[in-house]
């Protein structure tokens, strides 16, 4: 299980940072808002808070490594951070709070957070294999592995993409970094891997 908290922490951190903190001392605190619940059961028994404040700090640090995010300019503005573990039905993988409010296909952040998990290694047997899938933005897996080929012709795509991303964002993005459409790039990266259905 802490191994999944980091992952999802991981993946948290991307939506959260994606506009990039400066360097300076982070707080972290974590609340389980359902302690009595059998998931706030088991994060107290198996997880708990002080391993998830290290596992944040640890993420922070990993997220701004990842998205080159070195400059204070690259980075978000925040000195907290706060976790909750809660029961949601809200059907949302993940949401911020704030002053702004960051949107992009939902496939594509998915992919954009796996592609952060493929980094750092906690790829899974079930995960799409290269060159599977049938849309660029199916999320999850099959986008992340599209983005390490996009990745590949340009070192550092993935990191221009996240920093447009910034303030919404446009299947033109694309086109601007790599010179075509993401379907254009989609189906050469599925010709790369003899997987053209």
């Amino acid at each position: 299980m802490a191994k999944f908290l980091f992952i999802v922490i991981s993946c948290l951190f991307f939506l959260a940072f994606q506009k990039g903190s400066q360097a300076l001392t982070v707080t972290y605190t974590v609340t389980n808002r359902d302690p009595n619940s059998s998931g706030g059961i088991r994060f107290t028994n198996e997880v708990g808070i002080n391993y998830t404040k290290q596992t944040l700090a640890n993420s922070t640090n990993f997220i701004w490594a990842i998205f080159q995010q070195t400059a204070d300019a690259d980075k978000k503005q925040y000195t907290a951070l706060n976790a909750f573990v809660e029961n949601t039905t809200n059907g949302y993988i993940a949401y911020t709070v704030g002053n702004e409010i960051h949107l992009g296909t939902r496939g594509l952040i998915e992919g954009i957070a796996d592609y952060v998990r493929l980094k750092a290694g906690y790829v899974v047997s079930n995960w799409a294999k290269n060159g599977q899938g049938t849309r660029w933005d199916e999320g999850y897996s099959v986008t992340a592995r599209f983005l390490d080929y996009c990745n590949g012709l340009r070192n550092g795509f993935v990191t221009e993409l996240n920093k447009k991303m910034r303030s919404g964002y446009s299947n033109n993005f694309f086109v601007e970094l790599l010179g075509k459409t993401p379907d254009q790039l989609f189906v050469d990266y599925k010709a790369k891997y003899n997987n053209t259905a």
